[in-house]
């Protein structure tokens, strides 16, 4: 039996292609998700100015609520308080270690 390395390297170039591809499907998905996180915080940034503009303007905070527009933190803080959470309690730190 004979082995012929150059199949023997194409064989093995393939299979590592085939990884790689796999890595760069991953970075993009990674780049994908730092840019919209980008979007939102910049998102974020200039609904603050408006809702702070808004008042500035006049508008009261009962009256933007009425609206539907309370301020995007208030949302974000009601958000996570109704949001069951997966981690797991800690120890009490009062409890005497023997």
């Amino acid at each position: 039996m004979t082995i012929n390395i150059e199949q023997t390297k194409e064989q093995a170039r393939a299979l590592l292609n085939s990884r790689i591809r796999s890595v760069e499907e991953l970075v993009k998905a990674r780049q994908k998700v730092i840019d919209l996180k980008e979007q939102l915080a910049n998102a974020e940034r200039d609904d603050k100015r408006a809702y702070v503009k808004a008042t500035r303007d006049g508008w009261s905070a009962e009256e933007l609520k009425k609206l539907g527009l309370e301020p995007a933190a208030a949302t974000r803080r009601r958000k996570a308080q109704n949001k069951p959470s997966d981690a797991p309690q800690p120890a009490s730190e009062n409890q005497h270690q023997n």
